[in-house]
């Protein structure tokens, strides 16, 4: 799942993600709202989609790209993991530090 952290640094393909977590759509209709080419479109979603975060299917001749919720789902329990171990750390120095105080 670390394709999918790093398919994530980049600012357009999070913003291509946000445009399919509202619906499946072509090349050309994500390049319509965004500030690059349909060939950059086109590159930023061969990224997601070899981190498995975009998969796509034909409809007649164009390629219809899709979010794959399990993958975000995924990327959702690794940051909930991290946030969880987090807390538990801030939780024990907080006691540790007010058992010391006493």
């Amino acid at each position: 799942m670390g394709e999918g952290w790093s398919a994530l640094a980049d600012g357009t393909r999070r913003a291509i993600l946000g445009r399919l977590a509202e619906e499946p759509q072509a090349v050309g209709q994500l390049a319509a709202h965004l500030p690059v080419t349909r060939s950059a479109v086109s590159q930023h979603l061969k990224i997601l989609k070899n981190a498995g975060l975009v998969s796509e299917h034909a409809e007649g001749t164009r390629r219809i790209y899709r979010l794959n919720p399990a993958a975000v789902a995924a990327l959702r329990d690794q940051l909930d993991t991290f946030w969880q171990r987090a807390l538990d750390a801030y939780v024990d120095v907080a006691e540790q530090t007010t058992e010391e105080g006493s």
